[in-house]
């Protein structure tokens, strides 16, 4: 990937905000409608629990996981991941790698070995940035920053009916309690806590449909880019 530092003029689009808010179907649908490039920051996050798990390296062992870190080939394409050759796909998917990942990306040295991986997505003609302070800290320069939230209820239910159409069984009460002790954790965290950034336009999509964000989030591209 190219450096960062030479792409600082390419344009980025940052979403952040907690699980379940909606985040990564905006991000795709924001990329796809603008032939942009996409990060899944949240990802890079949870392919490194998931893997660490997979190599029995506990998940608060920080040197480990920056270690294994750097010998991992990860690709995105066509909405598959694969890590070394291996699809992760369904793997990162689950609730339980959203929770592995959200322990990671407490530890500072996990932070700051995906760092340049992250910033490495800015390419031509413009990126779209998805995940929890990627307008605060990896893309602070972004002339365009959302903040798209939505009540823990309205996430747990969106999560609940994501995994059971996905054929996975859920409990609704034992996901809220997951997202609820997940928010905690990311909000109150000494790194790169989850808040929006001083300049990001937040949304509640509590009540919102996936389009009527997009429009919103369409809007302020074509306000500050455009």
């Amino acid at each position: 990937m190219t450096n960062y530092a030479e792409n600082v003029t390419v344009p980025v689009v940052t979403i952040d905000g907690p699980g379940g808010a909606g985040k990564g179907t905006v991000a795709s649908a924001i990329a796809a409608a603008k032939g942009w490039h996409l990060l899944d920051s949240g990802a890079l996050y949870r392919i490194i629990a998931v893997a660490g798990l997979a190599q029995n390296i506990a998940l608060d062992d920080a040197q480990a996981l920056v270690e294994m870190a750097k010998g991992l080939e990860i690709s995105f394409a066509h909405e598959q991941v694969h890590v070394n050759g291996e699809n992760f796909t369904d793997a990162i998917r689950t609730e339980d790698a959203g929770n592995s990942a959200s322990q990671v990306a407490s530890l500072p040295t996990v932070r700051d070995a995906i760092f340049n991986l992250q910033q490495g997505f800015r390419r031509a003609p413009g990126l779209v940035a998805d995940g929890r302070d990627m307008g605060t800290v990896v893309f602070a320069d972004a002339p365009v920053k959302i903040f798209l939230d939505a009540s823990a209820e309205a996430r747990a239910e969106r999560r609940y009916n994501q995994l059971k159409n996905n054929g996975l069984g859920v409990n609704l009460r034992a996901l809220l309690e997951q997202i609820q002790e997940r928010d905690a954790r990311d909000r109150e965290r000494a790194v790169a806590p989850l808040k929006p950034a001083k300049d990001a336009l937040i949304i509640d999509s509590t009540k919102m449909t996936i389009d009527e964000v997009v429009a919103t989030v369409m809007a302020q591209i074509s306000s500050k880019i455009e």
